[in-house]
């Protein structure tokens, strides 16, 4: 892949996926639910609130600090009431979504130089003995 028009084929394709990718209704409606959560500026704020309290804690529990139960039970009230917001539930639903759409290509794309050939779906649902999909899958 050392010559500009191997590059651009592979840029090219790769366009044409995101462009395939993006005209699925699945993929507007990701898209519709992180755009509601960016414009809810109190659902933001909130989930950032949380996002730091959890960084602060997970720092202090790295640093060899017990976590009191206050710290944990006032965490999980938070990490509740964060959870009863519909627009933060909905955005946090499709980031799993569009992240099982990355993996999904990835898992193509890796098998695809594994095997030398563009992967059946039966490749890719073999398992070995301990339940992944094979070395470097990530599935577990």
């Amino acid at each position: 892949m050392h010559t500009t028009t191997e590059e651009s084929v592979i840029v090219q394709k790769t366009k044409e996926l995101c462009e395939a990718i993006l005209a699925q209704p699945e993929a507007q409606n990701i898209r519709n639910r992180i755009s509601k959560f960016m414009a809810d500026d109190k659902a933001r704020t909130q989930f950032d609130a949380l996002n730091e309290k959890g960084d602060f804690l997970h720092h202090k529990q790295h640093q060899g600090v017990k976590l009191s139960d206050a710290e944990v039970a006032d965490f999980e009230k938070d990490r509740e009431a964060l959870l009863e917001n519909a627009t933060i539930r909905n955005f946090l639903e499709a980031q799993r979504e569009m992240q099982k759409i990355t993996e999904n290509v990835s898992t193509y794309v890796g098998k695809a130089f594994e095997l030398g050939r563009v992967p059946a779906d039966e490749d890719l649902k073999e398992k070995d003995e301990d339940g992944s999909c094979g070395h470097g899958c990530g599935c577990h």
